[in-house]
């Protein structure tokens, strides 16, 4: 018989010693109220009840739970909850989006626009350096912002999101006005890439993490939103630094965004908010969770995210000192490419997020890594060093497909696991993403400058192209290993 046609079948099917045990011995009235429990699961699940109420299960249920004094009520009102009703929307879920919104805007817009301060740290206190050993204070930044997310997303699960949000926010204001103060290659690899990315790793991962717990169906558009902060940050911090620089100095040019910062941090602090509480059995989870690898989709996706983020934080990473040491273009150049990328990166982020609820998420995003590939090969490989046209078409479109990649990378990853358990999941793959930017900035500043830019460019390329076959397999994968175009997955 079907075990989700008759509840009844599932307590049938508990192993002796365990739950049906323990409903028993609390009497037939627990018992009925299980069932009924069960069967409400079975309504949720054929779609009749979605949009009932944006108000979790677990908080409706916990004063009977504890009036019925059933610990395997509680468990399994946890299990309905979780994973089976979403507000998809309303007031406070989008608060929450506003609030992730805030937080990602200093956090991952920092990290979108590190190469207008990389380019002018090789221009003014690093002029001795190379760009390959100025590139290793971004990249152990982004490298910490995404590895510490393995500690973080657990950290995230057992706990919630306001300690460690407000530890994370008060950490980056003060690494930002740190930074104004340092003047030396050491000083700035520990300000900025430690304590910088450690913070940061706790701003990302939080801001993601709740936002996931608020939406299911309309993830992908819920979370590209919430990632548009970064477009924002990664448009406007350029703009501010080009005009601060030459009038305020490096220090208050920093201190600037100091300020900018504190306000946006401030609101996301007050708007973010757990769904529900962090449960027993995410308490108990041990902190790393490598058996999540064999599971071939998670596999083969983390192995294209890798690729994404050479490719992404790499050409990040070098584009402004690409345009001046590679070009003949004007000074301000590289000001206004990071800019324009980042600014139409935003489009990038909730275009393809809503049409990724709507023809899939991974559909999706396969379009677009086909995407950008197919420009980085027609317009950036022939045309970056030439044509300056080109190189801010360029920009823009490149921009629109690599800011998709971040928006929906989270919604697919949403789709591997449970909602409890995407801290966990974000936090392992980008783990693993993290060990590409490491070494990409570095790689990238010293191709550009001994092989010359059009080897850099085809090596993104080549990159970009392997991701492109890992990201196929990870979708068949997801198929149940079957090679089928027309379905949305």
């Amino acid at each position: 018989m079907d075990a989700l046609a008759n509840p009844a079948v599932q307590l049938q099917d508990m192993p002796p010693g365990g739950r049906a045990e323990i409903i028993a011995s609390e009497g037939p009235n627990v018992l009925e109220k299980t069932i009924s429990r069960l069967s409400r699961r079975v309504s949720t699940q054929s779609g009749k009840s979605r949009h009932a109420t944006a108000v979790p299960v677990r908080e409706q249920t916990s004063s009977r739970t504890e009036q019925a004094g059933g610990g395997a009520e509680a468990e399994i009102a946890e299990e309905v909850d979780t994973e089976d009703v979403f507000p998809e929307g309303g007031l406070r879920a989008w608060l929450v989006v506003l609030g992730a919104t805030s937080m990602l805007l200093p956090s991952f817009g920092l990290m979108v626009t590190i190469g207008t301060l990389q380019d002018y740290w090789h221009q003014n206190q690093l002029s001795n350096f190379t760009a390959r050993d100025i590139g290793w204070i971004p990249s152990v930044f982004v490298y910490l912002t995404l590895s510490l997310s393995l500690w973080v997303g657990p950290l995230f699960d057992r706990y919630g999101p306001q300690w460690i949000a407000l530890i994370g926010s008060c950490g980056y204001v003060v690494m930002v006005f740190l930074l104004a103060e340092c003047t030396e290659f050491w000083q700035m690899i520990l300000c900025l890439g430690v304590l910088g990315g450690v913070t940061a790793a706790m701003l990302t991962c939080t801001a993601l993490a709740v936002v996931a717990q608020w939406f299911k169906t309309r993830r992908a558009l819920a979370q590209g939103i919430a990632m548009a902060g970064t477009s924002v940050g990664g448009l406007s911090m350029p703009l501010i630094l080009k005009s601060t620089f030459p009038r305020y100095g490096y220090a208050w040019s920093l201190r600037i965004l100091g300020f900018m910062f504190v306000f946006f941090l401030v609101v996301s602090n007050i708007l973010l908010k757990a769904r529900f509480r962090p449960s027993a059995a995410a308490k108990k989870k041990a902190m790393i969770s490598l058996h999540i690898f064999g599971d071939l989709r998670f596999s083969l996706f983390a192995i294209t995210v890798f690729g994404f983020e050479i490719v992404l934080f790499g050409t990040l990473g070098i584009l402004s000192t690409y345009s001046s040491i590679s070009t003949h273009f004007p000074p301000d150049t590289s000001f206004y490419l990071i800019a324009v990328l980042n600014g139409v990166s935003c489009l990038g982020r909730i275009i393809p997020g809503y049409l990724g609820d709507k023809l899939g998420r991974f559909n999706t995003l396969l379009i677009m890594i086909i995407f950008t590939l197919v420009f980085m090969l027609a317009l950036w490989l022939p045309l970056g060093t030439k044509s300056l046209p080109a190189l801010y078409a360029f920009s823009a479109l490149f921009g629109f497909g690599t800011g998709s990649w971040m928006a929906l990378t989270p919604a697919c990853i949403g789709q591997l696991c449970r909602a409890d358990e995407f801290g966990r999941y974000y936090g392992s793959m980008y783990f693993v993403a993290s060990l590409a930017t490491l070494v990409c900035v570095p790689i990238s500043g010293e191709l550009v400058q001994t092989v010359g830019p059009d080897a850099m460019v085809g090596f993104f390329c080549c990159i970009l192209a392997l991701s492109l076959v890992s990201f196929i397999f990870s979708r068949w994968a997801y198929l149940g290993r079957r090679w089928t175009l027309l379905v949305k997955v």
